[in-house]
């Protein structure tokens, strides 16, 4: 007992000897042993308490003391702090009883699924976090079949216990039905009020194995994740799980087959802690000079210079997460085109989810097109890029990937679509001729969604092309599989779903292949000039109520010219007019010229001038270009 005792009080002074104004001082970690290590997450649907509960597991291991410092320390980022959300996975070292914990908190919204899958990766067993005021909501779903496909211990936890009204066992029903969870196993905590959350570390200890690595003198480690600093370079995060690394040491990447020199290792603890060496099952930071977002790839395996290549097995990596959608990306400025290039690519090194490649526009000039996970993921991106690079931008009107299989005709393959049968439609640019195409497919998605039992009715009402399948979770509140269209998902599905349920429902979706759709295009023109940027490919079913929509929208937007300004939404080679509004000119008040002459003379001369300014606003609008501000595209095209 005294030696246990010793040993904690040891690894505590280790931790606590360091200093952050002391840059030369460095832990060591190597009476550590595998055995002594536990990796672990924190994963939950949006809201249950991830980042609150981390807070008291920071404070139970002394990483801070009680009320020292602000809130959610786990979330990082400003956006994360504005929206009350976890975008970013975030890692911090607990000593513990002679322990080393690797916490990662993980964020909870589908659109940052891949953050999830990531830090699983690393980790050996998870805290499956359920709010008591809410119960299991649908990202719960689908985060606990992650951890349970990824084999990890799994840990049961409820929390908010303590909040007035809270029917618990209501919740431990839910997650036997659902999960196949004992009452007896599940924790019951409050991570606001630290209700029996001194509990949880010890059972870490006791539920969750120690990393399973192989002990020999050669390094093997896998990248996880990574982030982009502006004077160190790529940050990488890795697992170690042979040998071991320090300053100094000499490394070779499989993948990227470069060779690095390590200028520094250690540990995050809220902040980055330099350590003496990282050794097997250690999760750590390294620093060794990498340049590029390539060189940082996540599921790369670093191995010492000194070992031949080909006896090394490369991790598996991580599966490419392909986009769900697409969005053109411009600077509010031309001028700060290559200030904003290199922001996209710095912003973009932390997230490899994100995919660029270059586009330009006649009015916006040159840019991006960008492929996200989601809807809430381009707004992030776009947040992140504002707050930690100051650069405003322009994103244009989001669309997923639709493809078209084309007739099969040698003539008109070669010469339209480089001799492609299938082609992708990334925006209405790229629409093909109706008549080469023999079918049009569309990106399909099942959508799970928890409901109250009562509002079953008002659901179904959203889309009414098909139904979902409906089960019970429990006494009163059901499970609805759907499957929809992604282009109806990202949208404003869930602002639909919220409204109807009053803010009670909770969704999450994955990719289901493709299907045969009835797609057009719906072009947008002023005056007769067609604007790629508000042109869409949308369905036939849904095209005359966006028309209006875009429509009305740029009637706002757009400010009055010196002559009249027609707005026009129209679809398909035929140009079927499904929306139009005219913006009628400016004028000038010739009355004031008349000096209160309104006899016959007055009103003849009144008369001849308003004739001279008709046909003059009618050469004007043949000739004239109508100026669309570009805060006017901001505007329209933001939401």
């Amino acid at each position: 007992m005294l030696i246990k005792v010793f040993r904690c009080i040891r690894s505590l002074r280790l931790f606590s000897s360091l200093r952050p104004d002391d840059p030369t001082k460095t832990l060591d970690l190597s009476s550590f042993t595998p055995d002594k290590i536990r990796n672990f997450g924190i994963v939950a649907h949006v809201d249950h308490g991830k980042s609150t509960l981390a807070d008291r597991l920071l404070e139970l291991a002394g990483v801070i003391r009680k009320g020292e410092k602000e809130k959610l320390l786990m979330d990082a980022l400003q956006v994360e702090k504005e929206r009350g959300i976890t975008v970013k996975a975030q890692t911090a070292v607990l000593p513990y009883k002679g322990h080393l914990l690797n916490l990662i908190d993980t964020p909870g919204h589908a659109d940052f699924t891949e953050e999830v899958s990531r830090s699983l990766a690393v980790c050996d067993g998870i805290l499956f976090l359920v709010a008591a005021n809410q119960g299991v909501q649908a990202q719960s779903i689908a985060n606990f079949w992650l951890a349970f496909e990824r084999n990890v211990t799994i840990i049961p936890v409820i929390n908010k216990i303590d909040i007035q009204g809270v029917n618990v066992h209501e919740v431990e029903t839910q997650m036997k039905n659902l999960f196949d969870f004992n009452s007896e196993e599940i924790l019951r905590i409050s991570g606001k009020s630290g209700l029996n959350v001194d509990g949880i570390l010890d059972k870490v200890i006791e539920k969750i194995p120690p990393p399973t690595v192989v002990q020999s003198t050669q390094l093997k480690a896998l990248i996880y994740d990574s982030h982009f600093h502006h004077f160190r370079g790529a940050i990488a995060l890795i697992l170690v799980k042979e040998g071991e690394i320090r300053r100094g040491s000499k490394i070779r990447s499989f993948h990227g087959d470069k060779e690095y020199e390590v200028q520094e290792v250690g540990i995050m603890r809220l902040e980055m802690i330099p350590v003496s060496s990282l050794n097997a099952g250690q999760v750590g930071y390294l620093i060794c000079n990498m340049k590029t977002a390539a060189e940082a790839r996540v599921g790369e395996t670093l191995f010492d210079l000194s070992t031949p290549k080909d006896t090394i097995t490369p991790f598996e990596g991580f599966r490419k997460v392909q986009p769900t959608l697409f969005a053109g990306l411009f600077p509010l400025e031309s001028s700060e085109y290559e200030i904003l290039k290199q922001a996209v690519e710095r912003l973009a090194l932390n997230d490899s989810s994100v995919v660029i490649q270059p586009d330009s526009s006649r009015a916006l000039g040159l840019g991006w097109k960008v492929g996200f996970l989601g809807v809430l993921h381009m707004e992030v991106f776009a947040s992140r890029l504002e707050q930690e690079y100051d650069s405003t931008v322009i994103l244009t009107q989001p669309s997923v990937e639709f493809r078209a299989t084309v007739k099969d005709n040698e003539t008109i393959r070669k010469k339209r679509y480089g001799g492609e049968r299938e082609i992708r439609i990334l925006d209405a640019s790229k629409f093909p001729n109706e008549g080469d195409i023999e079918k049009f497919m569309e990106p399909m998605v099942k959508v799970r969604i928890v409901i109250p039992s009562e509002m079953l009715g008002q659901v179904h009402s959203i889309y009414n092309e098909s139904r979902a399948d409906v089960s019970s979770i429990d006494e009163n509140r059901l499970l609805l599989l759907w499957r929809l269209p992604l282009a109806e998902v990202i949208t404003d599905f869930f602002e639909r779903l919220k409204r109807v349920t009053s803010g009670m429902a909770s969704f999450d979706y994955e990719a289901d292949g493709y299907d045969e759709a009835n797609l057009i295009k719906m072009t947008i023109s002023i005056n007769g000039k067609e604007i790629p940027e508000f042109s869409q490919v949308v369905r036939a079913s849904t095209a005359t109520e966006k028309a209006k929509r875009m429509v009305r929208r740029l009637r706002e937007e757009i400010p009055r010219q010196q002559f009249e300004v027609t707005i026009k939404a129209t679809v398909g080679e035929s140009k079927k007019n499904l929306a139009s509004t005219v913006i009628q000119p400016m004028k000038r008040d010739f009355t004031q010229l008349l000096k209160g002459n309104f006899g016959k003379g007055g009103m003849e001369r009144l008369n001849k001038k308003l004739g001279h300014q008709k046909k003059g606003k009618e050469r004007m609008k043949q000739i004239g270009n109508v100026q669309i501000p570009k805060e006017a595209f901001f505007n329209v095209l933001k939401n």
